[in-house]
């Protein structure tokens, strides 16, 4: 896969993690919060690139109609503070997905208000965290986020997600998770949304390194070159009234053979 250096990617988390140090390991795991992490380990794909980051509060949640306007891929990852996101900001953020910019969801962030509007469901699974080893098996290897991905990936340490995952049918299931306890979880599944593409996957909890995995890593730069539309227009599908006749109009022809 050829990652597009001209891309303009925005990394949000919540970051209250961070800001009570909780676990009291997470200075230590991610010393520039989740979202330094995941920059970074998109900084090694898109040497080039924009990549922000933007967190719970920074002003507006860091997410402006400007900022989302000049943003081809938002990130989120977010946990104990889905409530305290702003519905005015959720509701922005959704109509840009629906006008083409590009959603990666990152593991509780299923159960953010923004993925739960956009899917129309719970997003309810089945969860333990007892730091169990996670395998992520490749399910789809012809789809381009699993390009160049280990099958499986082999994650140590990480928190259980199982089925039921209470989503809609996705577009493609890509990654399906196994655990030591004996769950099986969608772990990796895209949907499209108006002109959107959105990707979520779920390895990457607070009490664990897991963004710092070069095969996670390799997989969210791939979600982030999938999901991206710079070359589309950003448009918000709406209502048409067409003339009759429009298509002749257009140069189109009538007749038959």
């Amino acid at each position: 896969m050829t990652f597009d250096d001209k891309l303009r990617i925005l990394v949000w988390n919540e970051g209250v993690h961070e800001k009570h140090n909780e676990p009291a390991t997470m200075a230590a795991m991610y010393p520039d919060g989740i979202h330094g992490a995941v920059k970074a380990g998109l900084s090694g794909y898109f040497p080039a690139a924009e990549i922000g980051t933007a967190t719970l509060a920074d002003d507006e949640h860091g997410l402006t109609e400007d900022r989302l306007a000049e943003t081809d891929v938002l990130l989120w990852w977010g946990h104990r503070a889905h409530a305290d996101v702003s519905d005015a900001v959720v509701e922005r953020v959704h109509r840009q997905v629906l006008a083409g910019m590009g959603l990666v969801v990152l593991h509780s962030g299923h159960f953010s208000k923004i993925f739960t509007k956009l899917l129309g469901t719970s997003c309810s699974l089945q969860w333990r965290n007892d730091g169990e080893r996670e395998l992520v098996w490749t399910v789809k290897p012809s789809h381009p986020i699993a390009a160049g991905v280990e099958s499986p990936i082999v994650i140590p340490q990480q928190e259980m997600y199982g089925e039921l995952f209470d989503i809609p049918e996705p577009d493609d299931l890509i990654f399906i998770s196994s655990f030591e306890g004996g769950e099986v979880f969608r772990s990796g599944v895209t949907f499209s949304r108006g002109n959107g593409r959105i990707f979520y996957f779920s390895p990457g909890d607070q009490d664990y390194p897991v963004y710092h995995h070069p095969q996670i890593q390799r997989v969210l730069a791939n979600s982030v070159q999938w999901a991206a539309r710079p070359e589309a227009a950003r448009t918000v599908p709406g209502v048409g009234n067409p003339a009759r006749g429009w298509f002749l109009s257009q140069g189109g022809e009538t007749g038959s053979r």
